[in-house]
């Protein structure tokens, strides 16, 4: 089974505006509420590619309820800790059409007390052999940010599969615990290292610095300039982005983590894993919201000439 761990899990409220105006009235052309946070996209995106998923994280209030049951409506398992105060947050993602423009706002979330986090890596100190757990996304400002740190030492030595799709001094902290993969983006791995990444070719040379530290598997994702893959077999691999009109950036990260787990989940090798990782990411920028698995086998057509 996997595992998706959202610790600040949203709603959220995607907009496409023609032409939108600061401070004047703005009428939306379409509106969309999703279940949002990365993990829980991993999991939408992992339910439209037939991949089953349990949805793991906290769930505050009225809006709480909602994210669970949009989830649940979709077919994915959830197994969320209720918090008795707040309310779970809700981000707004406006698309200004007319510019290509997306402007967002993020709400903070509820307060996450200790006892909540204890029951959290509790709950996946139960995990099996042969399961994965993705722990996405930043984390809220009142949790500390050893926590994937945490959760990965409780697992250490239980053959879960982990994998990592988080900001510098969270994805630093849990190298030492050789996650199964991680995937940053560019711009994150050159943060790490203090450098300003230009070309796939340097991408692919840091990636192999965070394999150096611990990783066992590591993707790079470069939006239009296509994504690297370091892999535990010492295979590198950089792959040019399928060409399209990109829409939405929201959950393309996501979407790639999806893709390459369930890529080894109809028993890929990496590589083909990686590739299909990179349609499913490109699917996701060229769509209005997380890739169906038409979407996806479209754009693999497209790519590969069939």
């Amino acid at each position: 089974m996997i595992y998706t761990v959202t610790l600040n899990p949203s709603i959220d409220y995607v907009v496409q505006i023609a032409d939108f105006r600061s401070g004047k009235l703005n009428r939306t052309q379409n509106e969309i509420f999703l279940p949002g946070g990365k993990g829980n996209n991993v999991s939408m995106v992992l339910e439209n590619l037939g991949v089953e998923s349990t949805a793991l994280g906290f769930a505050a209030g009225f809006t709480g309820s909602e994210i669970e049951s949009m989830l649940q409506q979709r077919g994915i398992h959830t197994d969320y800790i209720r918090l008795s105060e707040g309310n779970s947050r809700v981000n707004v993602k406006l698309h200004s059409l007319s510019n290509a423009c997306e402007t967002e706002v993020n709400g903070n979330g509820p307060d996450i007390p200790e006892e909540a986090l204890e029951k959290l890596i509790k709950k996946l100190g139960k995990l099996k052999k042969g399961d994965t757990v993705v722990l996405a996304g930043s984390i809220p400002a009142t949790v500390r940010d050893t926590i994937y740190e945490e959760i990965c030492m409780s697992l250490s030595g239980s053959d879960v599969r982990i994998v990592v799709d988080a900001e510098k001094r969270l994805l630093e902290k849990v190298l030492k615990y050789r996650p199964f993969l991680v995937k940053p983006n560019h711009h994150e791995l050159g943060e790490i290292f203090g450098v300003d990444l230009q070309t796939k070719e340097d991408a692919a040379f840091y990636a192999g610095k965070l394999k150096e530290m611990g990783a066992c598997n590591v993707i790079v994702s470069m939006a239009q300039d296509g994504a690297v893959f370091v892999g535990e077999q010492e295979e590198t691999v950089l792959m040019e982005a399928p060409k399209g009109d990109v829409i939405n950036s929201v959950g393309a990260g996501d979407s790639m983590v999806a893709g390459f787990l369930a890529g080894l989940d109809r028993g890929q090798r990496f590589e083909e894993a990686f590739r299909f990782a990179v349609y499913c990411g490109s699917a996701c920028a060229f769509a209005r919201g997380l890739p169906t698995a038409e979407e996806i086998e479209k754009i693999r057509e497209e790519s590969e000439g069939k």
